[in-house]
C-alpha cells in the first residue's frame, strides 16, 4: 500500500432536498459561492493537497458537474476575443485535475457512494471530500489531513468543536486524546441527541481512508437493504483498528443548509479583494438600518 495520497473521492449524488426549489433542476454542488460553484472549491481543495486524480460520484440530474469541468470551445472562443483575464480563469477549470465520474444508481447513503470508488482506488489510501461542504482555511483542510496521515499512517477524519446545541446536526466522535489536537476515535454516532452525544467534536466531511474500508462497507451493504452509512463502517473498523480524529483550523460551511450556504457567500465575499470594498460598506449600512 502506498503512503502518499494520490487519489480523492468526492461524493456528489445527494438530492439536495433542503435547498428546493433551487436544486430541482440543478445539482446543489453547482450552486455558486459568488461566481465559483461549490464543487469547484472542493476540487481545488483536493488539488491544493497535491491530489490530481479525482473520482466524483454523481447521480441522476448531475450532468452539469461533468460539463463544468469539461472544456467548452464555444465559450472559450468568445472569451479569448473579449476578456483575456476571464479566459484564463475559465480555461484552468478543465486543467485542474484528472477527473473521473461514476454514477450512483440509487440514493443508498454515503457509504454506498464511497463503495462505488473501490475499483478506481485499488490498494491505495485515498481522500474523501463531501461535495456539499466547503471549508475555508488558510491552509487547505485536506492538506492538513494529508500531512497528519503522512506522520501516523492511519485513516482519519477532520473534526471541529461545535456547541452542545449543534451536535444534533453532525456526526460526533467519542475521542481519546493521545497527542495535542489528535484523537483516537473509539466510536462515532450520527446526529445524536444532545444528552447522548459522546463529545462535541464533529466530523467535518473530510476523511483519509484506507482500502480496508471497502470490506466493511460491503458487509454492511450485504446485511441490509436500507442506506449504507460510512459512519457505521468506520465504527466497525474502530473495533479492531486505529482511526484518528484531527482538529482542523478552518471554518466549515454545510451548503446543504440554507443558512450555511448564505454564511459561505457572505464570508467569501468579505474576503475577496475584488468585492470586499463594495460589499463591506453595504453590509454595514444594512446592519445599521
Amino acid at each position: 500500500m502506498l503512503d502518499k495520497i494520490k487519489k480523492a473521492v468526492i461524493p456528489a449524488a445527494g438530492l439536495g432536498t433542503r435547498l428546493l426549489p433551487a436544486t430541482k433542476a440543478q445539482p446543489k454542488e453547482m450552486l455558486p459561492i459568488i461566481d465559483i460553484p461549490i464543487i469547484q472549491l472542493v476540487v481545488e481543495e483536493a488539488v491544493a493537497a497535491g491530489i490530481k486524480d479525482i473520482l466524483i460520484i454523481t447521480g441522476k440530474h448531475k450532468r452539469a458537474i461533468e460539463d463544468h469541468f469539461d472544456y467548452s470551445p464555444e465559450i472559450m472562443n468568445i472569451l479569448e476575443k473579449r476578456d483575456r483575464m476571464l479566459f484564463k480563469r475559465v480555461e484552468q477549470i478543465s486543467r485542474l485535475a484528472n477527473i473521473h465520474y461514476v454514477r450512483q444508481q440509487k440514493p443508498k447513503g454515503l457509504g454506498d457512494a464511497v463503495l462505488y470508488a473501490k475499483d478506481h482506488i485499488g490498494n491505495e489510501p485515498f481522500a474523501v471530500l463531501l461535495g456539499d461542504t466547503v471549508i475555508k482555511s488558510e491552509v487547505p483542510c485536506m492538506k492538513q489531513l494529508v500531512k497528519i496521515y503522512g506522520r501516523f499512517k492511519k485513516p482519519l477524519t477532520g473534526v471541529e468543536m461545535v456547541t452542545k446545541e449543534e451536535v444534533t446536526k453532525f456526526g460526533i466522535i467519542e475521542p481519546k486524546t493521545f497527542v495535542k489536537d489528535i484523537h483516537i476515535v473509539r466510536s462515532m454516532v450520527e446526529k445524536p441527541d444532545r444528552d447522548k452525544a459522546p463529545s462535541n467534536l464533529a466530523m467535518n466531511a473530510r476523511y483519509i481512508l484506507t482500502p480496508e474500508i471497502f470490506g466493511y462497507l460491503e458487509r454492511l451493504e450485504g446485511a441490509q437493504d436500507k442506506e449504507v452509512q460510512l459512519t457505521n463502517a468506520i465504527n466497525e473498523y474502530c473495533k479492531k483498528n486505529t482511526f484518528l480524529g484531527c482538529d482542523n483550523v478552518g471554518k466549515r460551511y454545510d451548503i446543504g443548509d440554507r443558512i450555511g450556504y448564505l454564511k459561505a457567500i457572505i464570508d467569501h465575499a468579505i474576503d475577496r479583494e475584488d468585492i470586499k470594498k463594495e460589499i463591506i460598506p453595504y453590509l454595514r449600512k444594512k446592519l445599521r438600518a
